[in-house]
């Protein structure tokens, strides 16, 4: 009978890294970009597949994807 480890099952469950969106300002040319995050700060990611102005998915410092532009509302409770 094999053992199920229901730690590592619930691990599975989680995306390991950390993934942000954030605004394209410039692609380098040399295999990196700058990205701008929600909070003004400024980043360089690796990778150039997302155009200047677009907003992309980054997971552990890696563009990931384009990431589509919606709307951000902020509500207090």
């Amino acid at each position: 009978m094999a053992t199920t480890n229901i730690w590592q099952q619930f691990k599975a469950l989680i995306p390991e890294g950390v993934r942000v969106i954030a605004t394209i300002t410039a692609n380098n040319g040399n295999g990196t970009s700058q990205a701008e995050l929600r909070d003004g700060s400024v980043i360089t990611v690796k990778g150039e597949s997302v155009g200047v102005g677009l907003k992309a998915f980054i997971q552990d410092g890696v563009i990931k994807g384009t990431a589509p532009s919606l709307a951000q509302y902020e509500v207090e409770v």
